[in-house]
């Protein structure tokens, strides 16, 4: 288990794809994923943030086992502590790279750096994107646009070219199947909390040029909950080329139904795309709060070898698992309870990301 820290490297003005540049899709080879470990008493107060710990030691255990595991930490104290639980927890000890990178929250895709690979060689670089808290939605949060770059440093450090656009662009609001398509939200991308003088035009043109896409779906908005602004991974996911999941609800009252059905019509309007239907757990509300939480098996992570997936204590949970299991053929799909986790608004995908390995 290793602790690093962070360095500098220059930047260029070119775009990655005109340089050969690509996003690859989720389930392509892993070298690793990257974590940050949760401590945030806004986001989850100590009556979850135990349940949420929890999750994450089981995360980094099933992960350790087929890549490596970046893990962000605030101190050399914490490291240690947190070394000590993922040993107890059976964690591969070599798969395991604790960062004493401090941060403020645990949404890693959204604020850490989206990893590319070039076409040809197989180089890997990244995009750092500017992290606003979801459109100045959270003052507490800001700060991790700054952990973002000191991911993106330390990706420079060893040899990993950084692109830099200077726009505002969440890892969640985003998914790829490798040969050229991008599912998004028009509720999110063209939010006004985020590139208010970018126009959906514009914003198109620097996913093309940054992640090396060439045709985008616009989907409408997201799932009740969010307060990302309908970030596509609660919703619609791809599970391979030209083939995505996309949650539906049966319940008349639930005022998801609605907009999953109008985001699945568009979907199935392209002749190119075959559309699998993945149910939605019943409304999940906190209680304490009253306030509906964004529960969503849509939420899910392809790793190597694996699929980490939230499950609620749901009837449908058991449905979710074969179905994910018929799309990811000879991966194991590990359900992971994620209640305390969604208290904070966020799934699995949401605390992951992905770093593609070379080649």
């Amino acid at each position: 288990m290793t602790v690093s820290s962070v360095s500098s490297h220059p930047v260029s003005a070119q775009t990655p794809a005109s340089l050969g540049f690509f996003m690859p899709p989720e389930w392509h080879a892993h070298e690793g994923t990257w974590l940050s470990w949760p401590k945030n008493p806004l986001t989850f107060p100590p009556r979850v943030l135990g349940g949420v710990e929890d999750l994450f030691t089981e995360m980094a255990e099933n992960l350790s086992m087929h890549e490596k595991v970046n893990i962000l930490v605030d101190t050399q104290e914490k490291a240690e502590e947190i070394r000590r639980r993922l040993e107890l927890a059976g964690a591969l000890d070599s798969n395991v790279h604790l960062h004493i990178i401090k941060s403020a929250d645990v949404w890693m895709r959204d604020y850490g750096p989206t990893f590319l690979l070039h076409k040809k060689t197989g180089n890997l670089a990244c995009v750092k994107w500017e992290f606003n808290a979801w459109g100045n939605k959270y003052d507490d949060i800001m700060p991790d646009n700054e952990t973002g770059e000191k991911i993106a440093k330390l990706a420079e450090g060893a040899g990993t070219r950084v692109f830099r656009p200077k726009i505002v662009m969440e890892g969640g609001s985003i998914d790829v199947d490798g040969s050229g398509r991008l599912l998004t939200t028009k509720q999110c991308l063209l939010n006004k909390n985020r590139n208010p003088t970018l126009n959906q035009s514009q914003i198109s043109q620097y996913l093309r040029d940054y992640l090396g896409v060439t045709e985008i779906e616009w989907l409408s908005s997201g799932i009740e909950g969010d307060d990302t602004d309908g970030h596509v991974d609660d919703f619609a996911r791809f599970f391979n080329e030209g083939r995505v999941l996309c949650n539906w609800s049966e319940n008349a009252e639930d005022p998801n139904t609605r907009v999953l059905m109008q985001n699945e019509n568009m979907l199935r309007s392209h002749s190119d795309l075959e559309v699998v239907r993945l149910p939605m757990p019943k409304p999940l509300v906190d209680e304490e709060e009253n306030r509906r939480l964004p529960a969503s098996y849509a939420n899910f992570y392809v790793a190597n070898k694996l699929v980490l997936l939230p499950v609620f204590g749901d009837e449908k949970d058991k449905k979710a698992v074969e179905i994910i299991s018929s799309c990811f053929p000879g991966r194991e799909v590990v359900p992971l309870m994620a209640r305390e986790l969604v208290y904070g608004y966020g799934g699995i995908h949401c605390v992951t990301q992905q770093e593609p390995k070379k080649g």
